[in-house]
């Protein structure tokens, strides 16, 4: 199952080395089951962008079909996986980026038990973009562990933003409520807004506070992982209504359209 591919290849020794020596790159992770994604095309978005953002340049219908291409081709015959495609920096830098492609076994598709997050002060460099430069929000996760928490999430000014590699959505009793602040849009956050218009959920998006967290019913951790991870406390606010929260994402979740690679 597990494959790793270079421009459609195994790289060798000294193209390994250099993908472990040079941290510079952008990347998108999703969820393939029977050889399909959810959102497939706000993945190519947001590896179009970074490609602006890090590279210099868009690709073009061309790329895009060459990108598909590569992913089938790491895939194989395997129909089920977790799948991180990234861009990352050529030999010659000035040749256009590399195309990484690591297919891995898929994630468990149900939520698993809720988490406990610990609210702590950082914001990742770039926040729009899905970055390998993870070290900072990994440092985050890893002290949050240590304080006998599961994840991170983050705050600047006192707003909410993200979890360490999670969108965070609550539920104030009336609608599902997604922060405003410096962040990344992940796709399944973008995918469950889409999907909760078209289907009548009520939700909003506007600054939320550390302040404001014991008013918050519910909150939940949403990423190509899982659309609706319970979360059970963060700090020391406890939440009561984990159901009604979950119930909204994932009946909105199931309403998305799976997309062929």
């Amino acid at each position: 199952m597990p494959n790793l591919e270079l421009n459609g290849r195994v790289p060798d020794l000294a193209e390994t080395q250099r993908l472990v020596a040079r941290n510079y790159g952008h990347f998108t992770s999703m969820q393939v089951r029977a050889g399909r994604v959810r959102g497939l095309a706000l993945h190519l978005a947001r590896l179009d962008d970074g490609n602006e953002d890090f590279f210099g340049g868009r690709g073009d219908v061309a790329d895009e079909v060459r990108l598909r291409e590569l992913i089938r081709h790491a895939l194989g015959d395997t129909v089920d996986a977790s799948v991180r495609v990234s861009y990352v920096v050529p030999a010659d830098e000035k040749d256009r980026p590399d195309v990484l492609v690591s297919v891995s076994d898929p994630a468990p598709d149900g939520p698993g038990p809720a988490l406990r997050a610990q609210t702590r002060a950082y914001a990742r460099d770039w926040p729009s973009t899905k970055h390998s430069a993870t070290m900072g929000l990994t440092y985050a996760r890893r002290q949050a562990r240590q304080d006998g928490f599961d994840d991170a999430l983050f705050f600047t000014d006192e707003r909410i933003s993200e979890g360490s590699t999670w969108n965070v959505a609550f539920w104030d009793g009336e609608r599902v409520l997604w922060p405003e602040a410096p962040m990344l849009k992940g796709v399944t956050m973008v995918l469950l807004q889409i999907a909760m218009t078209m289907t009548g959920v009520p939700w909003g998006i506007r600054p939320v506070h550390r302040a404001e967290l014991p008013d918050l019913l519910a909150a939940a951790a949403v990423n190509s992982i899982c659309p609706a991870q319970p979360i059970a406390s963060i700090d020391d606010v406890v939440f009561t209504d984990s159901a009604t929260l979950t119930e909204a994402l994932l009946t909105a979740w199931e309403t998305v359209p799976w997309d062929e690679i």
